[in-house]
């Protein structure tokens, strides 16, 4: 990675990540957080539908492919697109970690035009964790995994309750949510971490 500003460096005692023992298992695929998020959720029509997949220690690899309505300057994706990747894609670490957090600071660096009809191939890792901070670093590659770099990002990640979201989201939102299953499951997964 380049170099980074001095909050998103851990400190002198950061430790390394260790993989939840319930995390799921390397290649399986992580799934939406959220029926509704932008980054992941199957619910938005103009989302970026972004598929991540559990990789190997506290790592990850997603993809997503830039559509017209991602686009920027013309047949371009737009930098705010690119830059929700890469953060959809750090926070899916956190499956990992079974931790919920959210995005506290998020450095990107663009590298090269990322073209309409291109698959952005991310790859993701945490490198470091100091309580309730968690650091991380994706890049995002171009024609497959071991293409060009296109972006690459250094984040700080923080460490919340499930509360966070209930005290400051949207009561309908919060509400539906509340009644789906699917996210009381996810919710209460997340719970049980000490």
């Amino acid at each position: 990675m380049s170099g980074s500003s001095a909050s998103l460096q851990p400190p002198a005692d950061a430790v390394k990540p260790v993989r939840h023992p319930d995390a799921p298992a390397p290649g399986d695929l992580l799934g939406a957080h959220y029926e509704h998020c932008f980054g992941c959720g199957p619910g938005q029509s103009h989302g970026l539908h972004l598929e991540a997949r559990a990789g190997e220690g506290v790592t990850l690899t997603a993809e997503f492919t830039v559509q017209p309505a991602h686009q920027g300057a013309p047949g371009l994706a737009h930098g705010g697109v690119l830059a929700t990747a890469l953060d959809e894609t750090l926070g899916s670490l956190n499956w990992l970690l079974r931790t919920v957090a959210v995005t506290g600071r998020l450095e990107t660096d663009y590298v090269r035009p990322v073209p309409v009809g291109t698959t952005l191939h991310l790859a993701a890792e945490v490198t470091a964790v100091a309580g309730r901070k968690i650091y991380s670093r994706a890049v995002g590659r171009l024609d497959g995994p071991d293409g060009p770099v296109a972006v690459r990002a250094d984040a700080l990640f923080v460490e919340v309750k499930v509360d966070h979201f209930i005290d400051h989201g949207r009561p309908e939102e919060i509400r539906a949510a509340m009644d789906d299953p699917d996210q009381v499951r996810r919710a209460r997964a997340f719970e049980v971490n000490p």
